[in-house]
């Protein structure tokens, strides 16, 4: 089993282990461990007339201490081991890895969630969009990708497969703002679906008010044509016949410069293995929260970086 406080004495090995650094780490561990007591008293309340011993009772498991726990699971999101590598470092076998990484993935989403840095799932208010966005003037806007296993069932394939990457790929848009922090997540959805059509599904453009400017690439072309009076940034596409000028080149690269935020809002949430390396979880939803969670580690990790 690895050396915790050797690790934590060391913050460049601690970003590249757990994608925190030492003293954000630290800060996490309280309400992390609030979480996790909760937790078990909860179950112990709801199945006490089963049970023979009460909370903290039994033989004690390889994680023993909270920060155990949340090293592990820090390590899992942010280097993506199989469960082999995991029995290899902790000696525990696949199985009880599996459960181990589940039951701490709830927890650590539920620690993300009271520290307020979860990115929104929904818009359907006007309101909503100011309580992520309170103090915005402009927004970014981008659609990203990350691949998975080529499914078995043909239909699965069909629908999962993404032309522009050339693979079966699962997809998220993202709503980020001019500090990085990323304030919407969508649904996670197939990689063929369109960037445009997934915005008008889960961020209806009626609901982003149209004194916030936009910023966004060509995988929303169309935007400005549905909807005239909201405010965009978009970079002129090259026509098939002819180049641009140079007013509009130099135009695009201005507009490139200002979108490249929401690129390192993504690449901070992509620091995390888990949503670079191909997707291996079977179970239904994973790759939705895998995203969640990364996206509020990065959220976490500006928040505490200020």
């Amino acid at each position: 089993m690895m050396n915790i406080d050797k690790v934590l004495n060391n913050k460049r090995l601690t970003l590249a282990l757990a994608g925190l650094t030492p003293r954000e780490f630290t800060d996490l561990l309280p309400m992390f461990e609030q979480v996790w007591q909760d937790k078990k008293q909860y179950d112990y309340r709801k199945h006490r007339k089963q049970r023979v011993r009460k909370p903290g009772g039994g033989r004690r498991g390889v994680l023993k201490e909270m920060r155990d726990k949340l090293f592990f699971i820090l390590l899992y999101y942010k280097c993506y081991p199989t469960y082999d590598v995991l029995t290899f470092l902790y000696g525990f076998d696949r199985a009880n890895g599996f459960r181990r990484q589940k039951q701490l993935t709830e927890t650590l989403e539920k620690t993300l969630g009271k520290k307020m840095v979860l990115p929104e799932r929904r818009l359907r208010k006007i309101e909503e969009f100011f309580e992520m966005f309170p103090e915005a003037k402009e927004v970014f806007v981008d659609g990203t990708e990350r691949p998975i296993q080529r499914p078995k069932d043909s239909k699965q394939q069909k629908d999962k497969y993404s032309g522009k990457k050339k693979r079966h790929t699962v997809k998220n848009i993202i709503i980020a703002d001019k500090h990085k922090r990323i304030g919407f997540l969508s649904k996670t959805e197939n990689g063929r679906h369109h960037d445009f059509e997934m915005l008008k599904e889960h961020a209806p453009p009626k609901y982003i008010p149209i004194t916030i400017k936009q910023h966004m690439d060509l995988g929303f072309k169309g935007y400005h044509v549905q909807f005239p009076d909201h405010r965009i940034s978009m970079p002129e596409k090259k026509p098939r016949t002819r180049d641009l000028c140079k007013t509009k080149l130099q135009q695009n690269k201005k507009k490139s410069g200002w979108r490249v935020l929401v690129e390192h809002a993504v690449g901070g949430v992509k620091r995390f293995r888990i949503t670079t390396d191909v997707f291996r979880n079977k179970v239904r939803g994973s790759d939705d929260k895998a995203m969640l969670i990364s996206c509020g580690l990065w959220n976490y990790h500006l928040q505490a970086s200020r």
